[in-house]
C-alpha cells in the first residue's frame, strides 16, 4: 500500500488511526454513500468495493492524475473493507 496516499486520507479527515487499526469517519462513509447511490441510480454494473471507492475518491480529488487516483483506492480499500466486513461479510473481489 502507498504510505503516502494513507498519509493524505488521514490528513483530509477521510481515515483516522484507532490504536494500530485503521477507521474510516463519518466523511468518508458520506461520500462513499454517495458514490454507491450514484452508481445505482445510474445502472452501474458493479460487483466490487473499488468502484465507488474511486468513484467518491475522483469526485473529492478532481485535480488528481489518474495513477494517484488508483493508490488511494488501493490505500483506502482494505481500510473500507474491514469496516464493512462485520456488516456485510468479506467483500467480493472481481477476477
Amino acid at each position: 500500500m502507498p504510505e503516502h496516499a494513507l498519509e493524505r486520507l488521514i490528513d483530509d479527515g477521510f481515515v483516522w488511526r484507532d490504536g494500530t487499526r485503521l477507521r474510516t469517519t463519518p466523511r468518508w462513509q458520506a461520500a462513499l454513500a454517495r458514490a454507491a447511490l450514484g452508481l445505482q441510480r445510474s445502472n452501474a454494473p458493479w460487483q466490487d468495493l473499488r468502484l465507488p471507492i474511486a468513484a467518491a475518491l475522483a469526485d473529492h480529488y478532481r485535480e488528481l492524475p489518474d495513477d494517484e487516483i488508483a493508490n488511494l483506492v488501493e490505500a483506502m480499500l482494505p481500510v473500507a473493507e474491514a469496516e464493512l466486513a462485520p456488516l456485510f461479510g468479506a467483500a467480493p473481489r472481481a477476477p
